[in-house]
């Protein structure tokens, strides 16, 4: 049996809490742009590396390998944290694990900006990545313990669109620093924001726990740390190493049984489990998560391609590449605020079923328009509809899965969320990005007839790789280009096309099995209201 008892802390803290202990208006919007801050350090730090990329690999004199670590560490310790430290701020304290999260990220931020070689860098990275895995889960969970009933689909949105569109931002501000500065200064935002929202949460943010007549379930926590690292490895490493080398195959077999083991131990723990699965077969959390799991796998991939074909085809630089997304964030951002009214309009299931059909029209639009010679304008119409659709789909996915656990396991329901999205970023990342490097390949065969062969063996590794060949190609340059350029439209039309058929699956699914209109809250006390919180099944 579990008590909640977020009204007792908030009711002792007396600044800025109403008589009932809910904290005021004011406050909230405190609270909220704390964790706010706090979700865009964590979320600056996921790809602000993979702009600096060259410049690390000078720096530390080391590999692409060790490079690639170095950025896949992070989300590969925050994925494999989540469960277990989100279930531990439930009993620890929301508060103390997100001060404690703060304080380790900052610090291990500036271990990494004043790191003097790679296995230093690596080291600050992993605690990064530990820091995040504190602080993620919490920033939602302090959201949905705090907030009543009728605000949180608004802070739910503006939590999302901060995760959905940060990213963006982020990689902006990393591009811009990059290029104008030097790379160690990429850490000064992530932890300047942790170190405001450290300062920001000791003032704003009550301390919520619960109690559980249960032991932490040790063994789940294990189990699902090993299953997450298998099998985000085999999505981080299969590209790199070959999906048939052995550690590729040791890693999808170790993570497939201790996903299996887990499963096994969550179903004979019931109430004491970490996390209760028997919840997978009600509509809000299937639909929530399986929503989340593609749109943010398509979200990746599409960055997979984007960046190549800003680079590489167009000729632009870092930073202007990243600019080119933002009318994609900000329309996201804006969509995701937006959602909470439109579910409330029509229902969480046909709002999710709308986003999913815009953002499988953005990518139908953009395999179709697609050009070396339409440029931008060619992918802008389908970048847009992306982001509409995106953010309309996202915040009630969001919601369904928070509201679908018990609020004495809100830490829980937040990490699902959150290893949800960094599941389906490794599956978009590894897939779509497979799809687009077979398509370019099938495609560049057939357009090097003329070329010398060595050239021509460098151009079929990628369009990268195309150009650089096409230094000592000579009198075949210009054809080395074009082909190159022409066949990774290609291969982008073939993993968009490929994106089409997922969400198209995914919007029958919805409008089949997505979550019902959540129930109007009742009268009658906290009892009631707890009740409503549940999704109908």
């Amino acid at each position: 049996m579990s008590t909640n008892q977020p009204a007792q802390a908030i009711a002792a803290d007396p600044g800025g809490a109403t008589d009932a202990g809910v904290p005021d208006a004011r406050r909230r919007r405190t609270i909220l742009v704390t964790v706010c801050v706090a979700l865009m350090a964590v979320i600056a730090s996921v790809s602000g590396l993979n702009v600096a990329q060259p410049d690390l690999a000078v720096a530390f004199g080391a590999s692409q390998r060790t490079i690639l670590w170095i950025i896949n560490i992070y989300t590969l310790t925050l994925a494999a944290l989540l469960l277990p430290l989100g279930a531990l701020g439930d009993r620890w304290g929301r508060k103390p694990m997100l001060l404690t999260g703060l304080t380790v990220f900052g610090l291990a931020g500036v271990a990494a900006g004043l790191a003097p070689s790679a296995d230093v860098m690596l080291a600050a990275r992993l605690f990064s990545g530990v820091g995040a895995a504190m602080i993620m889960p919490i920033t939602l969970a302090v959201i949905t313990s705090t907030f009543p009933k009728e605000e949180r689909g608004r802070a739910i949105g503006v939590w999302t669109a901060v995760a959905g569109g940060g990213g963006v931002l982020g990689m902006f501000l990393s591009a811009a620093l990059v290029d104008v500065a030097n790379w160690r200064l990429l850490f000064v935002l992530p932890v300047a924001l942790a170190a405001v929202a450290l300062g920001m949460a000791l003032r704003s943010v009550p301390d919520s726990r619960e109690t559980s007549g249960h032991a932490f379930d040790t063994v789940g926590a294990l189990t699902s740390v090993v299953a997450v690292v298998g099998l985000i490895f085999v999505l981080q490493e299969g590209p790199e190493r070959g999906w048939s080398a052995p550690a590729t195959l040791l890693g999808l077999v170790v993570g497939a049984l201790a996903a299996v083991g887990f499963v096994v131990r969550e179903l004979r723990g019931r109430e004491a489990a970490l996390l209760d699965v028997r919840l997978f077969g009600e509509r809000s959390l299937a639909g929530g998560s399986i929503t989340l799991l593609v749109v943010f796998g398509v979200q990746a991939g599409i960055f997979v391609v984007l960046f190549p074909f800003f680079q590489a085809v167009l000729g632009w630089s870092g930073l202007r590449s990243t600019l080119a997304l933002m009318p994609m964030a900000v329309l996201m951002m804006a969509a995701s605020g937006l959602a909470p009214r439109s579910a409330a309009r029509i229902g969480a299931r046909l709002t999710m079923a709308t986003g999913i059909l815009l953002a499988g029209a953005g990518l139908a639009l953009m395999a179709t328009l697609v050009s070396v010679d339409g440029g931008y304008l060619s992918v802008l119409p389908g970048m847009l509809a992306m982001g509409l659709g995106m953010g309309l789909a996202m915040t009630p996915s969001t919601e369904a899965i928070t509201g679908a656990l018990p609020r004495e396991r809100q830490g829980v329901a937040s990490a699902l969320n959150d290893v949800t999205r960094e599941f389906g970023t490794a599956l978009g990342v590894a897939l779509l990005g497979a799809l687009l490097s077979a398509g370019y390949r099938h495609a560049i065969d057939s357009r090097l007839d003329g070329v010398p062969q060595g050239p021509a063996d460098t151009a079929r590794e990628g369009v990268a790789n195309a150009l650089e060949a096409a230094r000592g190609a000579g009198s075949h340059a210009s054809a080395l280009i074009r082909a190159s350029q022409e066949s990774f439209v290609d291969g982008w039309q073939q993993a968009m096309w490929a994106g089409v058929a997922v969400m198209a699956a995914l919007f029958l699914y919805i409008l089949t099995r997505g979550p019902l209109r959540p129930a109007p809250v009742p009268e009658g006390g906290a009892d009631a209201t707890e009740a409503a919180d549940a999704v109908a099944s």
